[in-house]
């Protein structure tokens, strides 16, 4: 199913889902929910020439997973591939953390290995793995690339409800593995705020069924279908690419910053919040960070059970623009959450 707007219908559409959500969240927040607490791990990686699987092998570690829970395992690793642009590293998920998990989860005694993306803007997706590097990775080590676009699908209902839609189509890929790791760029979001691990799943969505770019997902509201889509199908763990991410008009035009950091966790809620602080971002004001509190996850920070470094060692303010209305009012102030 393939929907061709134009930029005012597109704009009407994100502006009205937004609308409905922060009506829904005060209704949701009404009923009393248990107290929440997640590990989150945070890694100081100066560059993409550290020992990037070591420094997941012991986020791994530090999370309490147990080797039997990997041991066997099939593990499907989920970059974040949208563009790409001749020295832009801070857009796509980079191929140093890739092979860095690669190398970590068969450490660990994964059975097989797989990396699988559904772009959301370039409909040819295997210029986009040649071109972001990740390619070289896979060859070198053996690894099979699936494209969730146009891969068989399978139906699971809508278990949340915050959008309009019923049901999803996942590729079957999903069903086929026991693992499927979110991998993210931190990045600034023109719409959303911030992009992370739950943002980052829209692309398990295949895009020969909800279009381009996920044209359907759009109309149905961002916000809404995010949380939609991590309370339907849940991840197994989050692997934040923060080493050089993205501030100012993300996902796709803004600048990289130096962020030295790869951040870890098995709650993605847990871990968006943790991510979001790195940037000086206030996840309280984050719509569909804040509607998933003691729902999917938690995003207090009292709640997060932090590993590693402390957010204080690693934090950088990443730009937030004025003439974006999702950047309004984002910046974290020096209160406890």
């Amino acid at each position: 199913m393939e929907t061709n707007w134009t930029r005012r219908q597109f704009l009407r559409a994100v502006g009205g889902g937004a609308v409905c959500l922060l009506s829904g969240i005060a209704l949701f927040h009404k009923n009393k929910t248990p107290k929440i607490e997640a590990k989150v791990f945070i890694a100081k990686v100066p560059d993409y020439n550290c020992n990037i699987a070591g420094s997941i092998r012991e986020g791994i570690s530090e999370l309490g997973i147990l080797p039997q829970e990997i041991r066997g395992k099939r593990i499907l690793l989920k970059p974040n591939l949208v563009e790409t642009h001749l020295g832009a590293i801070h857009i796509n998920t980079n191929p140093s953390v890739v092979r860095g998990a690669i190398e970590a989860f068969k450490s660990l005694g994964a059975s097989e290995i797989f990396v699988a993306e559904g772009p959301g803007h370039c409909r040819d997706t295997f210029r986009l793995v040649e071109e972001s590097g990740i390619y070289d990775v896979l060859i070198e080590d053996k690894i099979q690339f699936i494209d969730l676009n146009y891969d068989d699908i399978f139906t699971i209902p809508n278990v949340s409800k915050y959008s309009r839609l019923k049901e999803f189509n996942l590729p079957k890929t999903l069903a086929k593995v026991d693992w499927v790791v979110s991998m993210p760029k931190m990045k600034t979001h023109h719409w959303t705020g911030v992009t992370l691990s739950m943002k980052n799943m829209f692309g398990i969505m295949p895009g020969s069924y909800y279009g381009w770019p996920k044209n359907v997902l759009h109309w149905a509201g961002i916000n809404e279908s995010i949380l939609d889509i991590n309370s339907s199908f849940k991840s197994s763990l989050a692997i934040v690419d923060g080493i050089v991410g993205m501030e100012g008009d993300g996902p796709i035009m803004g600048d990289p910053i130096k962020a030295s950091t790869l951040v870890i966790g098995r709650n993605l809620p847990a871990v968006d919040a943790t991510c979001a602080r790195i940037m000086g971002i206030n996840p309280e004001k984050v719509p569909y960070l804040k509607a998933s509190e003691g729902n999917l996850g938690t995003i207090r920070k009292n709640n997060i059970l932090q590993r590693g470094e402390t957010i204080e060692n690693v934090q950088k303010q990443f730009a937030l623009l004025d003439t974006i209305p999702a950047h309004k009012d984002l910046r974290l102030k020096n209160i406890l959450i």
